[in-house]
C-alpha cells in the first residue's frame, strides 16, 4: 500500500558539489551540503554538513551541523555538532552539544553549553594564564569548556 504524501515542499538540501568553488557568503534556511569548497560565511537555519571531501575556510553559523571535512576558521552551532571520523577543525568551536568521533582532528578551541559573558571570561583567562599545551592534552577540562590541541 503506497504512502499518502501530504502536499507541500519537502525538506530540500542546498549543495556546493564537489569540483565547486564559492567565495562569499551563502544564507540558506533549508540544510546544505558542501562536498566542494566555500570560502566565506555559510549561515544555514537548518543543518550544515561539510562532508569528507569538502571544506570551509571561515565560518559556519548553523543550527546543527556534521562535519567530515576539513574546517578553518569558526563555527557557531546552536544545538548539536557532529565531528566525524575524518574531520578536521582548525579554529574555534562553538555549540550547545558536541559528538566527537574516533579520529576527528580538533586544533583550537572549543566552549560547549550556554555561558554568561563573566562566565567566558573567567574560562578565557583562565586558559590564558596555563603553560604551553602539550599535543593531544585538553586543558581545563571543566563542564562548559575546555581548550584541546592535536599533536598533528
Amino acid at each position: 500500500m503506497a504512502k499518502h504524501i501530504a502536499p507541500g515542499n519537502p525538506a530540500q538540501i542546498n549543495l556546493i558539489a564537489a569540483g565547486t568553488e564559492l567565495e562569499g557568503t551563502l544564507n540558506a534556511k533549508d540544510d546544505t551540503r558542501v562536498s566542494g569548497k566555500l570560502k566565506g560565511t555559510l549561515r544555514v537555519d537548518g543543518k550544515a554538513i561539510i562532508a569528507q571531501e569538502g571544506s570551509v575556510e571561515g565560518e559556519v553559523h548553523a543550527a546543527n551541523a556534521d562535519v567530515a571535512g576539513h574546517l578553518l576558521g569558526e563555527i557557531s552551532i546552536k544545538g548539536l555538532l557532529v565531528l566525524k571520523g575524518t574531520a578536521k577543525v582548525e579554529g574555534t568551536i562553538r555549540t550547545t552539544r558536541l559528538i566527537v568521533e574516533e579520529g576527528a582532528i580538533i586544533d583550537g578551541n572549543c566552549q560547549m553549553g550556554q555561558l554568561d559573558k563573566s562566565r567566558a571570561e573567567a574560562l578565557k583567562g583562565n586558559l590564558s594564564n596555563q603553560g604551553p599545551k602539550q599535543p593531544g592534552t585538553i586543558t581545563n577540562p571543566k563542564k562548559s569548556a575546555f581548550s584541546m590541541t592535536s599533536g598533528d
